[in-house]
């Protein structure tokens, strides 16, 4: 006994030391639970730590939580701990707090009402992050009592200076207004604020509180439609999405059907005329401001995110001309390629377009090829659409590819494939015949769910009366006793009882062999075999009457109320005493059937929105609404005439004693043209700009660099007024004054009454549509059709010892002189310190260069990156431009090149002074070369050379520009010959230009 207690207290010893050890293990890991302990205080480390003194104890544990969170473990037991720390003196930490009561402010609404007075006082923080952090916190608290704090805090919000807390203003509206309706009035009146805003990092957020608070509202659309076209580009990408969204509805509403008047096929296409360049030239009836929606969107195609490209496809399948279809479709392919896992989604849109639309996709049918690889419903997928783009041409290629999926091992897709087989035959006339051969062959293959399916669609190609059933049926009711599969059993019977006549010997046979396991059967069969028996008894009752009697005898005791109540009916139509009712039988049971019609399951859902949730799984979802239909007689288009700006601070801009009109920097040329004299200029002007940058959306640094040469540009403005002065003839815009880059944002200024009137390119820049006055009315400058988004090297990161920086050229004026190449440099900090004083150094440029430095970086924090720009005069050659970057870690020495397309604006001319000019630019001044088979060309000659696209005729394309420096004429004609000829002023300047573009469009 005492052995037994001490092994019993030894056992109790070692058990207190384990439970122990584990207490200690969970507080060094506070994630895991104490599953064993029922006394052991869960998170007391994090308590203590949330309790401490130290901000370092505090960051720590406000980061363990986080994590927590981020896991989807429960951290709301920590509430109390953590909401003591929004008083927090340290900023990491108050971010990190406000992070945590976002996510349980909504679960711990006492506790966090407590706050309410630190969050109002927060909102006046000078740090922005914390004022929109308070905001999302207390917005995020559903007390309908504090209502009208929260409104208070929106709308001192929405005129906050700091872009970003206005956008957190934008996203607080829904919650707000989901939790207290009646302030819905208000709420639109901030939002139509916001919608005004000119910074891109509040665009997107506002319009997604329009859509939630006030979609109904398009009014407010009508004064910022143009505006947000203008500056779709440069909005982030999830504002992006919303923005396309809403403006596919707006188009719906306001705009005239641009298929309504299909004119067909434009076969008066010039020569080399692209199929991507048929969107310049509109359709006849088509809206300016539709065009420019169409035109705004569509570099958004080339984004690298799926929901912006899946977004402007459905804009172009809903709101477009089908003949711009074909842009949608490459981009679709693209992503398809590309995005592995959105394929679903995007074979599921394309399934949908494909069924209406079959062209469309038809060039890229191997595309859609199914690999080994493929997830079932991705097979299903790509079958729907090979068997949608099914056409007389491409039929034979589409039925040897079904052919190879019989043998797969996935059932259910080989069951699909044989499906896709009969719907080929069906709609394809001239392979019906040897479609039934392959589908009769498949008959005798060993698996049975293969022989099943294709006596399924072997009935319903019968149906369509598409050949001969006699031996077709008798040979597939010789495999009748060998097939189990019910469905295609019944599909067997049902075709012996129509077509009975043609088979009189063996259709009672196979009565006779059904009625001895009629009780086995299942009930699908039992219900063909009555029908078979009923069809029989009127074309042979001698040989079948008895057997009908039979059968119905059993089906009238048979466990399936079905079968019972059919038999009961059946049996009414086989009695000869009753003679009104037999009489009628055969128009009854015989009479000829409608063909089952094999289409798209698609086919029905055209007016689900492409994309949408109720689209994906084809039928309406909860809150799905419709798109509305297109007006038979659309609103006028002055609606979105906007009124001239006023300006409000005039300390901001400068003024000109010059008269003129103000303008929106966003308004578009077909606005303006009516109240300007020369309107049909200004439009075309504008279809120009609107379609100028068409690749410029792929920049990474498009923002930044927007933001930057905004700012470079306003120093530049302030340091030489005078030098501006004395070159008042060409167009400069009006500078506002510079802000704060705390979020290298900047807003967009308006515009000095004095300027000809610009339009922000497509890559945030500022772009004049006007030529200086040197020129003729019948030139004007354009903005590049093509604009370089890749960036070159400057400075590696090894070789600046941390600090690397990236170079691009714009191809827009530079602010201070037209002359100047306009470059923006991206500086990376990839070291872990601060690189400060970043600046021009020492310079060597050649003879009659110049250079205009970029505003001093005083500060580039560790993994930061911020933004330059640079004006270099090359003086129209294409020598480097040597000079070092000076900053902390040392001066480096750089170099900048640039190619031939660097030195030449773009312009455009009508044909009559495009052949004035190149008459005079003939002899010497005229540089000839020869291509072969080149496609693309247009492409290929914008980008490599910055020339303007003028107007085409029937045997050859040209291009206009003019050298930066001497203005000197650049003129470029490729014919249907394949001939190119160069013709400019300056004859090296000319021989450079050609030797370029055949190499471009030879490579």
């Amino acid at each position: 006994m005492l052995t037994s207690s001490s092994h019993v207290s030894n056992n109790g010893s070692y058990s207190n030391d384990r439970g122990a050890g584990l207490e200690a293990e969970y507080v060094v890991d506070p994630a895991s639970g104490g599953f064993f302990h029922t006394d052991f205080k869960k998170h007391d480390d994090l308590k203590e730590m949330l309790d401490s003194n130290k901000d370092s104890l505090k960051l720590e544990a406000m980061k363990r939580i986080i994590g927590m969170v981020a896991k989807g473990r429960d951290a709301s037991m920590l509430f109390p701990a953590v909401v003591k720390n929004v008083v927090s003196k340290n900023i990491e930490v108050k971010k990190l707090v406000y992070v945590y009561l976002e996510r349980y402010a909504e679960e711990q609404q006492d506790l966090a009402l407590l706050s309410i007075s630190t969050f109002q006082r927060a909102l006046k923080e000078p740090n922005q992050l914390i004022r929109a952090g308070a905001l999302r916190v207390l917005s995020s608290i559903r007390v309908k009592m504090i209502s009208p704090i929260v409104m208070l805090a929106i709308r001192d919000a929405s005129s906050d200076m700091s872009p970003y807390v206005r956008k957190t203003a934008a996203h607080a509206i829904p919650k707000l207004y989901s939790l207290e309706n009646e302030l819905k009035l208000e709420l639109v009146t901030i939002i139509q604020k916001l919608l005004a805003d000119k910074t891109v990092l509040v665009i997107g957020s506002a319009v997604m509180a329009f859509t939630e608070v006030c979609p109904e509202r398009v009014d407010l659309i009508h004064q910022v439609y143009r505006k947000l076209c203008a500056l779709l580009v440069d909005v982030d990408e999830w504002g992006q999405v919303t923005i396309v969204n809403m403006l596919t509805r707006y188009a719906r509403m306001q705009f005239a059907d641009p298929n309504l008047h299909n004119h067909g096929d434009d076969s008066d296409r010039p020569f080399y005329d692209s199929g991507s360049d048929s969107s310049e030239k509109p359709a006849p009836t088509l809206d300016p401001d539709h065009r420019l929606l169409l035109r705004s969107t569509r570099p958004l195609l080339q984004s690298r995110n799926a929901a912006v490209v899946m977004a402007v496809a459905q804009l172009y399948h809903h709101a477009a001309p089908k003949s711009e279809s074909p842009l949608a479709a490459k981009a679709m392919v693209r992503l398809l390629r590309s995005h592995v896992e959105v394929q679903s989604v995007v074979l599921n849109a394309i399934a949908s377009i494909s069924a209406q639309n079959k062209g469309m996709f038809e060039a890229y049918l191997k595309s859609f090829f199914v690999r080994t690889s493929d997830p079932t419903n991705i097979k299903l997928l790509k079958l729907e659409i090979l068997t949608n783009l099914t056409t007389d041409s491409n039929v034979s290629i589409i039925l040897r590819e079904l052919q190879t999926y019989i043998s797969n091992s996935d059932k259910k897709f080989v069951a699909a494939t044989i499906q896709a087989i009969g719907r080929c035959a069906c709609s394809i006339n001239e392979v019906t015949d040897s479609c039934l051969s392959g589908l009769v062959s498949l008959l005798s293959n060993r698996d049975e769910a293969v022989v099943a399916e294709s006596v399924v669609v072997i009935k319903r190609l019968l149906q369509t009366q598409a050949a001969d059933p006699k031996e077709i049926i008798t040979h597939m009711a010789r495999l009748l006793d060998n097939i189990t599969v019910a469905q295609a059993r019944a599909a067997i019977l049902w075709l012996l009882g129509e077509h009975s006549q043609k088979v009189p010997n063996i259709a009672p046979d196979i009565l006779r062999k059904l009625a001895k396991t009629f009780s086995d059967e299942h009930d699908i069969v039992k219900l063909q075999v009555m029908n078979l028996a009923v069809k029989l008894y009127i074309t042979n009752s001698e040989q079948t009457a008895l057997l009908c009697q039979y059968i119905f005898n059993l089906a009238r005791y048979d466990q399936n109320y079905d079968i019972r109540d059919k038999a009961r009916l059946l049996k009414q139509f086989i009695p000869q005493q009753n003679g009104r009712i037999t009489s009628q039988s055969a128009r009854i049971f015989l009479a000829s059937k409608p063909a089952p019609l094999l289409q798209s399951q698609f086919k029905d859902h055209e007016d689900l929105q492409l994309g949408s949730l109720s689209h994906y799984i084809k039928q309406r979802a909860t809150g799905y609404e419709p798109l509305p239909p297109f007006p038979e007689q659309p609103p006028p288009s002055d609606v979105r005439n906007v009124e001239p700006i006023v300006i409000e601070d005039p300390k901001s801009y400068k003024k000109s004693d010059k008269k003129g009109k103000d303008m929106f920097l966003w308004e578009s040329e077909s606005s303006r043209g009516a109240s300007s004299n020369n309107s049909s200029d200004s439009s075309d002007s504008s279809g120009s700009s609107s379609d100028s940058s068409s690749e410029d959306s792929e920049s990474q640094y498009e923002e930044e660099s927007s933001s930057e040469d905004k700012s470079t540009s306003t120093s530049a403005e302030s340091s030489s007024e005078e030098s501006e002065e004395t070159k008042s003839q060409e167009p400069k815009p009006e500078a506002p004054k510079p802000k704060s880059n705390l979020d290298l944002l900047l807003d967009l200024g308006d515009v000095d009454n004095s300027v000809p009137v610009m339009t922000p390119s497509l890559g945030g820049f500022l772009t004049p549509t006007v030529v200086n006055s040197t020129s003729s009315s019948q030139i004007e400058m354009t903005p590049p059709v093509f604009t370089n988004t890749k960036p070159i090297e400057l400075i590696n990161k090894i070789n600046g010892r941390g600090l690397s920086a990236t170079y691009r050229f714009t191809r827009t004026p530079h602010i201070l002189s037209p002359s100047m190449a306009n470059i923006n440099i991206m500086f990376t900090n990839n070291s872990s310190e601060d690189i400060t004083d970043i600046r021009l150094g020492k310079k060597n440029l050649g003879l009659d260069m110049s250079m205009y430095d970029f505003a001093n970086i005083s500060r580039l924090s560790p993994n930061g990156c911020l933004p330059a720009s640079l004006g270099i005069d090359f003086n129209d050659t294409t020598q480097p431009a040597n000079f070092e970057i000076v900053c902390s870690l040392g001066n480096f020495s750089v170099c900048i090149k640039p190619s031939i397309g660097e030195l030449v604006r773009p312009v455009k001319m009508d044909n009559t002074t495009f052949q004035e000019k190149q008459s005079k630019l003939g002899g010497m001044n005229e540089h000839i070369g020869k291509i072969k088979c080149v496609s693309n060309i247009i492409e290929k000659v914008t980008e490599c050379s910055n020339l303007g696209v003028c107007d085409p005729t029937i045997d050859n394309l040209r291009f206009a520009g003019q050298t930066l420096k001497s203005s000197n004429f650049v003129l470029v004609t490729v014919t249907k010959q394949e001939v190119v000829t160069v013709n400019c002023d300056n004859m090296v300047f000319g021989s450079v230009m050609l030797n370029e573009l055949l190499h471009n469009l030879k490579s």
